[in-house]
């Protein structure tokens, strides 16, 4: 005789009624039957559900509709109430459409193809004049540096700022470490970021390092530090063995690095201007590498202070071989190439790769 299970809750509600406790008809159900008796949780469950006040043995009617559910007009109204809202839930679908989970879940994802994703931070939302500043950007930068197999790539030297603290806590991924089976799961206290912190100007070459510079005395660039502090010292890095070489500066359309007094210096000492798109860190290889690698390397470590934070920058943006700065530059055309290649993919951004 197979045991049912009705069977097996009508002699699990026997034994509940006969006051005998959960392991006592676990017990007899297990000497009765062996393999073929309900398991603990099952049997400890319908206990709870007999506390309850539950006398009805059959399975309740499960919510929703049969896969009969799953037709052309239900699909078409999720596809709808997606498109309206693309925040909708499953209990939202489910209360307009008065169908099942799983029926839902079948026209989601077998029907419709969706996923729910988290939106991605982006720094900027470019409108499309400011997509195809980019796209001629790199076109006029790839043709002038020949991809970046010409050796003026060796003269371009690209400059930016940024804040370096006194401590900053480790990256979730940082934090990663190996655990065995049988040991428990690491934690860690939540850590926020220094107050105490120095802005610095950076500048690098394919072939490494030029120099880093903190603000003393202020907090943000402006054009007068710029122009007759900060780039007077880049240029006499450059130049300290041949006063006449050539120099392309490459820097962000900050305030400080598009105004006059700026401008003014790099004529009189004869640099060449190379221009950035706007709202573009990606293309920026300060932005890209050379903030986040060396910042990366100081997160967990806590400073004095921050003139000592800046130190340790300085330390180990020297120790970066001169290899991963000319990869990092390579990295850059790359880039290029990448904003070129998806703006073919786009209709709307071919007329400004070919106009």
């Amino acid at each position: 005789m197979e045991l049912t299970r009705e069977n097996s809750r009508a002699m699990i509600y026997y034994d509940f009624r006969s006051g005998l406790t959960q392991k006592q008809c676990v017990d007899r159900m297990i000497s009765a039957f062996g393999d073929e008796a309900p398991s603990k949780t099952t049997i400890y469950r319908w206990f709870a559900e007999f506390q309850r006040g539950r006398v009805k043995l059959s399975d309740d009617p499960r919510q929703g509709r049969p896969k009969t559910a799953v037709t052309q007009e239900n699909v078409d109204a999720v596809r709808k109430l997606i498109e309206e809202d693309r925040h909708v839930t499953y209990r939202e679908i489910q209360a307009t459409l008065d169908i099942g989970m799983s029926q839902i879940q079948i026209i989601l994802h077998e029907q419709l193809g969706v996923k729910k994703l988290f939106s991605r931070w982006i720094p900027h939302s470019l409108c499309e004049e400011q997509k195809a500043a980019r796209v001629t950007w790199c076109v006029r930068t790839l043709q002038r540096f020949h991809a970046g197999s010409s050796n003026a790539v060796y003269n371009i030297v690209s400059g930016d700022e940024s804040w370096i603290y006194a401590y900053e806590p480790e990256t979730k991924n940082q934090s990663r470490v190996w655990v065995f089976e049988n040991e428990l799961k690491p934690t860690k206290i939540v850590r926020s970021r220094s107050v105490a912190k120095k802005m610095v100007a950076t500048f690098v070459s394919k072939t490494g390092h030029v120099t880093t510079i903190p603000l003393e005395g202020q907090r943000t660039v402006n054009a007068e530090w710029y122009a007759s502090i900060y780039l007077p010292q880049v240029v006499s890095e450059l130049r300290k063995e041949n006063c006449n070489r050539r120099i392309i500066l490459h820097h962000d359309n900050a305030s400080s690095h598009t105004a006059h007094r700026t401008k003014e210096f790099l004529e009189q000492e004869n640099i060449e201007l190379l221009d950035h798109p706007p709202y573009s860190p990606d293309l920026s290889p300060n932005d890209f590498y050379t903030f986040p690698k060396i910042k990366n390397k100081l997160r967990g470590q806590r400073f004095s202070s921050p003139e000592e934070a800046v130190d340790a920058y300085k330390t180990a943006i020297l120790e970066t071989p001169t290899s991963e700065w000319n990869g990092c530059f390579n990295d850059w055309f790359h880039r290029m190439e990448n904003v070129l290649n998806f703006a073919e993919s786009t209709s709307k951004s071919n007329k400004y790769i070919f106009k």
